[in-house]
Protein backbone atom coordinates (compact mmCIF):
# COMPACT_ATOMS: atom_id res chain seq x y z
CA UNK A 1 0.00 0.00 0.00
CA UNK A 2 1.31 3.44 -0.87
CA UNK A 3 0.63 6.52 1.20
CA UNK A 4 -1.05 8.99 -1.13
CA UNK A 5 -0.43 12.05 1.02
CA UNK A 6 -2.72 14.68 2.36
CA UNK A 7 -6.32 14.92 1.33
CA UNK A 8 -7.09 17.82 -0.93
CA UNK A 9 -8.84 20.05 1.56
CA UNK A 10 -8.96 23.55 2.88
CA UNK A 11 -5.61 25.13 3.49
CA UNK A 12 -4.18 24.75 6.95
CA UNK A 13 -3.34 27.78 9.10
CA UNK A 14 -0.20 27.80 11.23
CA UNK A 15 -0.37 29.83 14.44
CA UNK A 16 2.13 30.67 17.14
CA UNK A 17 2.13 32.47 20.48
CA UNK A 18 3.82 35.61 21.70
CA UNK A 19 3.94 39.25 20.76
CA UNK A 20 3.03 40.18 17.20
CA UNK A 21 6.70 40.87 16.43
CA UNK A 22 7.74 37.47 17.83
CA UNK A 23 5.00 35.58 16.00
CA UNK A 24 5.67 37.36 12.70
CA UNK A 25 9.42 36.72 12.89
CA UNK A 26 9.00 33.07 13.93
CA UNK A 27 6.52 32.29 11.16
CA UNK A 28 8.55 34.17 8.55
CA UNK A 29 11.54 31.98 9.38
CA UNK A 30 9.86 28.65 10.11
CA UNK A 31 6.76 28.81 7.91
CA UNK A 32 8.33 28.22 4.49
CA UNK A 33 10.44 25.35 5.89
CA UNK A 34 7.37 23.82 7.53
CA UNK A 35 5.40 24.11 4.30
CA UNK A 36 8.25 22.41 2.46
CA UNK A 37 8.43 19.61 5.06
CA UNK A 38 4.66 19.10 4.66
CA UNK A 39 4.94 19.38 0.87
CA UNK A 40 2.37 22.16 0.84
CA UNK A 41 2.56 25.52 -0.90
CA UNK A 42 3.39 28.43 1.42
CA UNK A 43 0.64 31.03 1.23
CA UNK A 44 0.76 34.69 2.17
CA UNK A 45 -0.13 35.72 5.70
CA UNK A 46 -3.80 36.12 6.53
CA UNK A 47 -5.00 39.71 6.20
CA UNK A 48 -6.56 41.87 7.50
CA UNK A 49 -5.42 40.92 10.99
CA UNK A 50 -8.20 42.84 12.76
CA UNK A 51 -11.02 41.29 10.69
CA UNK A 52 -10.68 37.51 10.40
CA UNK A 53 -13.83 36.76 8.41
CA UNK A 54 -12.64 37.99 4.97
CA UNK A 55 -9.33 36.14 5.32
CA UNK A 56 -10.98 32.91 6.46
CA UNK A 57 -13.70 33.19 3.80
CA UNK A 58 -11.00 33.41 1.13
CA UNK A 59 -9.34 30.28 2.55
CA UNK A 60 -12.68 28.44 2.71
CA UNK A 61 -13.38 29.28 -0.95
CA UNK A 62 -10.13 27.53 -1.77
CA UNK A 63 -9.08 30.05 -4.40
CA UNK A 64 -5.42 29.48 -3.50
CA UNK A 65 -5.85 25.70 -3.23
CA UNK A 66 -4.36 23.58 -0.47
CA UNK A 67 -1.44 25.06 1.36
CA UNK A 68 -0.15 26.47 4.60
CA UNK A 69 -1.05 30.04 5.58
CA UNK A 70 0.36 32.00 8.51
CA UNK A 71 -1.56 33.92 11.15
CA UNK A 72 0.75 36.79 12.09
CA UNK A 73 -0.68 37.32 15.58
CA UNK A 74 -1.22 35.21 18.69
CA UNK A 75 -4.57 33.38 18.28
CA UNK A 76 -5.63 34.61 21.73
CA UNK A 77 -5.05 38.27 20.92
CA UNK A 78 -8.23 40.33 21.36
CA UNK A 79 -9.67 41.86 18.21
CA UNK A 80 -11.48 45.19 17.95
CA UNK A 81 -14.86 43.49 18.58
CA UNK A 82 -13.55 41.76 21.74
CA UNK A 83 -13.35 38.30 20.21
CA UNK A 84 -10.08 36.60 19.33
CA UNK A 85 -8.70 34.79 16.32
CA UNK A 86 -9.20 31.42 18.04
CA UNK A 87 -12.97 32.07 18.05
CA UNK A 88 -12.92 32.88 14.34
CA UNK A 89 -10.78 29.83 13.49
CA UNK A 90 -13.26 27.66 15.38
CA UNK A 91 -16.32 29.26 13.81
CA UNK A 92 -14.87 28.62 10.34
CA UNK A 93 -13.70 25.10 11.35
CA UNK A 94 -10.29 26.05 10.01
CA UNK A 95 -7.67 23.26 10.28
CA UNK A 96 -4.81 24.69 12.31
CA UNK A 97 -1.25 23.82 13.34
CA UNK A 98 0.46 25.29 16.39
CA UNK A 99 4.17 26.10 16.07
CA UNK A 100 6.15 26.66 19.27
CA UNK A 101 9.82 27.45 19.76
CA UNK A 102 11.77 24.99 21.89
CA UNK A 103 12.34 27.75 24.47
CA UNK A 104 8.57 28.20 24.86
CA UNK A 105 8.30 24.63 26.13
CA UNK A 106 9.66 25.80 29.49
CA UNK A 107 6.35 27.62 29.96
CA UNK A 108 2.71 26.58 29.81
CA UNK A 109 2.29 28.06 26.33
CA UNK A 110 1.71 24.70 24.60
CA UNK A 111 -0.99 23.48 26.99
CA UNK A 112 -2.62 26.91 27.34
CA UNK A 113 -2.82 27.54 23.60
CA UNK A 114 -4.13 24.02 22.93
CA UNK A 115 -6.81 24.60 25.56
CA UNK A 116 -7.76 27.93 24.00
CA UNK A 117 -8.02 26.45 20.51
CA UNK A 118 -9.99 23.44 21.72
CA UNK A 119 -12.33 25.66 23.77
CA UNK A 120 -13.32 27.44 20.58
CA UNK A 121 -13.67 24.26 18.50
CA UNK A 122 -10.62 24.82 16.30
CA UNK A 123 -9.67 21.64 14.40
CA UNK A 124 -6.15 21.50 15.85
CA UNK A 125 -4.14 19.14 13.64
CA UNK A 126 -1.12 19.13 15.93
CA UNK A 127 1.81 20.94 17.46
CA UNK A 128 5.24 21.37 15.93
CA UNK A 129 8.36 22.32 17.83
CA UNK A 130 10.66 24.83 16.15
CA UNK A 131 14.25 24.25 17.22
CA UNK A 132 16.11 21.74 19.30
CA UNK A 133 16.38 19.62 21.31
CA UNK A 134 13.46 17.38 20.46
CA UNK A 135 12.51 15.33 23.53
CA UNK A 136 9.90 12.80 22.38
CA UNK A 137 9.42 11.18 25.81
CA UNK A 138 8.67 14.55 27.41
CA UNK A 139 6.30 15.52 24.59
CA UNK A 140 4.38 12.22 24.95
CA UNK A 141 4.00 12.77 28.70
CA UNK A 142 2.34 16.13 28.03
CA UNK A 143 -0.55 14.40 26.30
CA UNK A 144 -0.71 17.04 23.55
CA UNK A 145 -0.99 16.19 19.83
CA UNK A 146 2.68 16.73 18.97
CA UNK A 147 3.66 15.98 15.37
CA UNK A 148 7.41 16.43 15.80
CA UNK A 149 10.12 19.04 15.51
CA UNK A 150 11.56 21.11 12.72
CA UNK A 151 15.03 22.58 13.02
CA UNK A 152 16.28 25.86 11.58
CA UNK A 153 18.15 23.85 8.94
CA UNK A 154 14.76 22.62 7.71
CA UNK A 155 15.20 19.07 8.94
CA UNK A 156 12.26 17.33 10.55
CA UNK A 157 13.17 15.41 13.68
CA UNK A 158 11.40 12.58 15.43
CA UNK A 159 8.66 11.93 12.91
CA UNK A 160 7.57 12.35 9.30
CA UNK A 161 5.60 15.61 9.69
CA UNK A 162 3.62 15.05 6.49
CA UNK A 163 2.48 11.60 7.53
CA UNK A 164 1.75 12.74 11.09
CA UNK A 165 -0.39 15.62 9.81
CA UNK A 166 -2.32 13.30 7.51
CA UNK A 167 -2.93 10.86 10.35
CA UNK A 168 -4.11 13.65 12.65
CA UNK A 169 -6.50 14.83 9.94
CA UNK A 170 -7.85 11.32 9.41
CA UNK A 171 -8.33 10.82 13.15
CA UNK A 172 -10.18 14.13 13.44
CA UNK A 173 -12.49 13.37 10.50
Amino acid sequence: MTFSGLREAAPCVVVSTGTTAEVTARLAQAGPMLAEALQLPWQPALEPLQDPDPALAALAQGAAGPGLAALGVDPGLALADGQCWAQALGAWRQPTLLLLEADQLHTGAAAATCALLRQHGVPLRGLIQWGEPWQPEQRRREGLPWLGALGPAGMAEGVDLRLALALQGAAAA
